[in-house]
């Protein structure tokens, strides 16, 4: 890995279970604390609240349709909900025809389309995962598979213009780019970076940048497209994922927490954090 200019991280809020899927939502970072059940949400100054208990252990990730109404894909159960105005969780689109394997993280775009990853075959014996896939739900309500053979499917993006998805493949090293066409589907696969890393969660920047969380060597990195370093936050504790947020989306948040593989990914320690940096870009797309 080239050198890169490193960044200091602040504690915002420590306590946390397992926190994943951080989003910048109505002036607040919201995220799903694994293990609990609990979507947070966490000002600036570290107060956060418990907006919402969904019955889900994990995985669960959040996004939110253009109207405003909260999303959550329920990994286990294959379902994603939708949170109705009064409070109430309803089946938004069921994902258990496309696979019984658990579904991960979501993004929707900015015209509606919901991508929801994971799924896909049952990993081989002695394996977590299979290959992970793409699914598509289009604003009406249909349901279906548009990219498969994912090296283990996590964080999402998709451009501002609603015309290319990144993914990060995190156990094969890559950044995936595709090309989204007008009804959602996706073409044109092409490897956006090659890194020196395990990508994890993701997010992108005004410059053309994607921030990435790296479990595995606690830190985030700011890479372009072909793979170079342009900066790095290190941490104590594996990054799993991050955003772009405040006022200006120009600092980045990091969710951490110290990892003991996958058999103990629930537990009674509470090593999680929200982390926040300066970020020499803001954050544009979606989520």
């Amino acid at each position: 890995m080239q050198q890169s200019p490193a960044s200091q991280a602040h504690l915002i809020t420590a306590g946390l279970a397992f926190g994943e899927s951080p989003r910048w939502h109505d002036g607040r970072l919201w995220l799903c604390n694994w293990g609990t059940g609990e979507i947070i949400a966490v000002d600036a100054e570290g107060n956060r609240e418990v907006v919402l208990t969904v019955p889900a252990v994990l995985p669960y990730s959040i996004d939110w349709l253009p109207d405003g109404r909260l999303l959550v894909v329920s990994g286990r159960e294959g379902l994603l909900l939708r949170q109705e105005a009064d409070g109430s969780l309803v089946t938004h689109a069921d994902l258990r025809g496309l696979s019984k394997s658990p579904w991960n993280e979501i993004v929707v775009d900015g015209r509606g389309n919901i991508y929801v990853n994971g799924g896909g075959p049952a990993p081989a014996p002695g394996q977590h995962f299979g290959p992970g896939t793409i699914a598509l739900v289009t604003p009406d309500g249909s349901v279906r598979q548009v990219a498969e053979n994912i090296a283990f499917a996590n964080g999402m993006a998709v451009s501002p213009d609603n015309k290319t998805l990144i993914i990060a493949e995190s156990h094969a090293s890559l950044l995936t780019a595709f090309d989204i066409a007008a009804d959602g589907t996706l073409s044109n696969r092409r490897v956006w970076a090659e890194l020196d890393g395990y990508p994890d969660g993701i997010c992108l920047d005004a410059e053309g940048a994607v921030w990435y969380a790296d479990v595995p060597n606690k830190h985030c990195v700011r890479a372009c497209e072909g793979g170079e370093v342009l900066q790095t936050v290190t941490i104590d504790r594996g990054c799993f994922a991050c955003m772009l947020g405040g006022t200006d989306r120009q600092t980045l948040f990091i969710v951490a927490a110290e990892w003991r593989g996958f058999e103990h990914m629930v537990s009674e320690d509470r090593t999680g954090q929200v982390l926040s940096a300066e970020a020499p870009a803001p954050g544009v797309g979606w989520p």
